[in-house]
This record gives C-alpha cells, structure tokens and sequence, in this order.
C-alpha cells in the first residue's frame, strides 16, 4: 500500500524578507526564531534575528532554490482562539502535534506539497488581534478558515469575520478553505451544519470548499490540501 504524501519541511528561516506581510522588509517589524517552532511573528520591538542567522539562511534559500523550483502561493490561516490553527499549521508540516498556547501575533512556515510551496501564515485569533487580519491579506492566494465545530455560540462571530475578509479587495480572487475541526469531540457539527452557519452558499465570487478534519489525528487535512492545489495548479 502506497503512504500518503506527506509535506515537505523546508525552514522558513531561509526567507530574505522578514518583517511585513507583503514581503517588503522593515526595521521595525521582528521575527522570533525557535529551533523546534519554525518562526513566529509578534509586535514587540526588543527581539532581533542575528545576521548570521540570515545570511545562512539566504545561502541555504539561494541552494535549495537552484535544485527545486517550486511555485509559491502565500496562504493565510485564520479562525477564533482556540479553533486549532496552529494545530492544524503543524499538524501539516511536522506530521505531529505540537503543544500550543493562545497565538500572540502569529506563526510563518514553508511547506512543499505536490510540488507546490505554501508560505503559511498562522495569525492570531484573539478578539484584539482580529482587527489587523486585514494587515496580512496582500498577495494571498489561499484562505484556510479554522473553525472550532464544537463552538455553536461562536459561530456568528465567525461568520461575521469571514464576510469581512472576503469583501476586501486584496482576498478577491483567493480561494478559501474552511476546515469544519474537531470532528472527534461530541457535540461537533457536521461539515454541512458549520457550511450554513456560516453561510457559504453566498459567496459567488469565491471557489470554496468545507473539510471536515480532527487536527489532532490529522483525519481530513490534505483532503483539504488537495483541494487548494486543484485549484491553484497551473492548467
């Protein structure tokens, strides 16, 4: 029997242009590295990234680049606190799941799926952190939409944060993901209850798709990674 495909790990350290969300570099913007978490990305102004750290990572970009040649598509995934995005962003890249605390800021890694190179971007889902989503939308090809099936009461909310993201001009012809998570708890609604709560049916304008998953099993996850490179293959 033939494994199925697992994503490729390639350390978002390598990447040139730290700091903004539209890949222009600024002496203002931090990154915080860790060994085991790939790189995250906060407001605070007292870390930096050693140049030495950068410069071997530009070197190693610059070779795995001349061997690899990968189309990049920049993805953003979103949801409340506590939907499972960081769960699932991990889940996806190390095939494990990884302890996480509520997401200050947000995480960036790289992932190479069926010949394809996801920048993911893991944005923090507090009520407070909400407001700057729209900070991130430039130049991204794919949304994944984390929702925490179990949460009835929530769902308005996210609802009415998923019709303000795809009104705004820089997600028009992004393509959405929504992954209906934690099928495995009791109580979680079906796929087809969080598909009307959350009203997908009215988004004419966008290619969607509902994935039911568990992150912590990682049942339904590259179903839905599938999905995205169906979509944003070249034909």
């Amino acid at each position: 029997m033939t494994s199925p495909q697992v994503p490729v790990f390639v350390s978002s350290s390598h990447l040139e242009n730290w700091g903004s969300v539209d890949g222009t570099a600024s002496s203002d913007d931090v990154l915080l590295t860790s060994p085991s978490r790939g790189t995250s990305f906060s407001d605070t102004r007292d870390h930096c990234i050693s140049s030495s750290q950068t410069d071997m990572g530009v070197i190693f970009s610059k070779w795995w680049h001349s061997f690899f040649h990968y189309d990049e598509f920049k993805t953003i995934i979103v949801g409340l606190n506590n939907a499972g995005k960081t769960t699932i962003l991990y889940k996806l890249l190390l095939d494990e799941v990884v302890a996480t605390t509520p997401t200050v800021g947000g995480n960036v890694e790289e992932v190479v799926y069926k010949n394809l190179r996801f920048l993911m971007w893991d944005i923090g889902g507090q009520e407070s952190l909400r407001a700057s989503w729209h900070t991130y939308y430039i130049n991204t090809h794919a949304v994944i939409m984390v929702v925490d099936s179990t949460d009835k009461d929530q769902m308005n909310v996210t609802k009415q944060e998923l019709d303000k993201m795809l009104q705004h001009e820089h997600l028009k012809k992004s393509v959405l993901l929504v992954y209906a998570n934690k099928q495995d708890l009791k109580g979680a609604m079906s796929a087809a209850e969080v598909s009307a709560g959350l009203g997908l049916h009215n988004y004419k304008d966008h290619a969607y798709h509902i994935q039911p998953c568990c992150a912590l099993t990682g049942e339904g996850l590259m179903q839905g990674m599938d999905w995205v490179v169906s979509k944003l293959e070249k034909p």
